[in-house]
């Protein structure tokens, strides 16, 4: 009986996994050619209702972050209900006439600067967030050709994490200016609402690029592609929110004493 020979059909599974997004592994790759990339609503894998994907820990992972920061702005939100109404008090004199001793504390010009570099830092920080969802970048990384995405990502990252460092400096170069003027946390109403303002969002600044850190470490040590996105997507998004927050509060201090 002659004997039968089975054709080698391992070329044609490869390139069927490949023209599939698939690696063999069973699973898709944490990017989708119809949502285009860009970490919103990302169709990262096609599962079925209760499992846990990629997709859902972003999800949960953003939904943290934004519970996180609500806690924080009910916090901010105190800060600056007492800073109106101590900057509306005041008591009367032996003749009767209402004294106000709210002094405003004038701003110093170097916070100016500091908002502009805080602005840029936020947009190096979206294109690094960007940079994490290229689709073509996400597939080559996915299917063991190099790192693209974290030769794209990581001069972003850093510029970022540089521009916050610098921020800090210059938080620190401003309470320097208002200190050789004698303006102490304890001096008037006005600073002490200055120095707890700034001081505390210095503060989540500083968490902020300790988290920024993380990320940066995270792209060398990660092996999982999803993992370093999700890093990299929840630090944008509390570095934006930091970012918005002092806008707001710059706008405050520097206009509404």
């Amino acid at each position: 009986m002659p004997a039968t020979i089975t054709p080698n059909k391992t070329e044609q599974d490869r390139k069927r996994r490949v023209e599939d997004h698939d690696n063999g592994s069973g699973r898709r790759p944490p990017t989708d050619k119809r949502t285009g990339g860009g970490g919103d609503n990302d169709n990262w894998n096609d599962r079925t209702r209760g499992s846990r994907g990629p997709n859902e820990r972003l999800h949960r992972c953003r939904m943290g972050i934004f519970f996180a920061l609500a806690s924080d702005l009910m916090f901010f939100i105190a800060i600056v209900s007492t800073f109106f109404v101590n900057q509306s008090t005041g008591h009367f004199d032996a003749y009767n006439h209402f004294i106000n001793e709210w002094l405003p504390t004038a701003v110093p010009p170097i916070l100016w600067l500091n908002t502009a570099i805080l602005l840029l830092s936020s947009v190096t920080m979206e294109i690094a967030r960007r940079q994490m969802f290229r689709e073509n970048d996400v597939m080559d990384e996915w299917l063991g050709l190099g790192k693209p995405i974290t030769r794209r990502t990581i001069p972003w990252l850093s510029a970022t994490i540089a521009l916050g460092l610098l921020f800090l400096a210059g938080q620190w170069i401003a309470w320097r200016q208002l200190a050789i003027q004698h303006i102490f946390f304890r001096t008037n109403q006005s600073s002490h609402f200055f120095y707890l303002i700034t001081g505390v969002h210095a503060i989540h600044l500083f968490l902020g690029i300790a988290a920024l850190i993380a990320a940066f470490i995270g792209l060398y040590v990660s092996r999982q592609l999803e993992t370093r996105q999700i890093l990299i997507d929840g630090t944008a998004w509390y570095w934006h929110a930091m970012g918005f927050l002092w806008l707001f509060l710059f706008a405050l201090l520097a206009f509404f004493q």
